[in-house]
């Protein structure tokens, strides 16, 4: 293989990789981070998360407070895994759009606002929504596209796929993401 020709191969999207195997990088930093997330205000206190929505003014300060730590703990480890990634992914949306909306819209797009650096290091402003966004393609991305083979969504429909009398099923095109029978073009 000529250096050319391995630039061409590795130049263009899709990379010589098997199917689904982009959802592998996406479940993992979303999972960690949404675990993550939930798991620092489980550490500090939910007290202390629940007053600071009760001073933002949200309604229903210990629910919303709860919810939003459970949904980002269990949400996280489901996406990790991947499992029930379409059904996860909903409330995970919710609570990004509502973080988006109360918190971070009024401090523009950037996430990283370096406000100044000296002897102690970088300071930073308030982080923007981009963040949240990204984390929100990154599910639909998830849901689209399905959470791949590594996934326990990915082993549950392959062991759907129960024999059937259709020919290509003996030659074994069966897709690698969602277990159905694809028929060559």
């Amino acid at each position: 293989m000529t250096l050319a020709s391995a630039f061409r191969r590795l130049a263009f999207a899709p990379l010589p990789a098997p199917p689904g195997f982009f959802a592998l990088p996406l479940r993992l930093i979303v999972g960690y981070g949404f675990l993550e997330h939930g798991y620092a205000k489980l550490a500090r206190g939910p007290d202390e998360f629940i007053a600071i929505l009760h001073a933002m003014g949200m309604p229903f300060a210990f629910f919303l407070g709860w919810a939003t730590i459970v949904i980002e703990v269990i949400g996280g480890l489901l996406i990790l895994f991947g499992a029930f990634v379409p059904l996860a992914s909903v409330p995970m949306i919710i609570v990004l759009l509502v973080a988006t909306f109360t918190v971070h819209l009024p401090n523009g797009f950037s996430s990283v606002k370096l406000l100044a650096y000296d002897a102690s290091g970088a300071h930073f402003g308030q982080p923007g929504y981009e963040t949240d966004l990204l984390y929100v393609a990154a599910l639909l991305a998830l849901c689209l596209g399905g959470a791949g083979p590594l996934s326990l969504d990915g082993y549950v429909a392959a062991r759907r796929t129960e024999p059937t009398n259709d020919s290509w099923s003996t030659v074994g095109l069966v897709h690698p993401v969602r277990g159905r029978l694809q028929r060559p073009p």
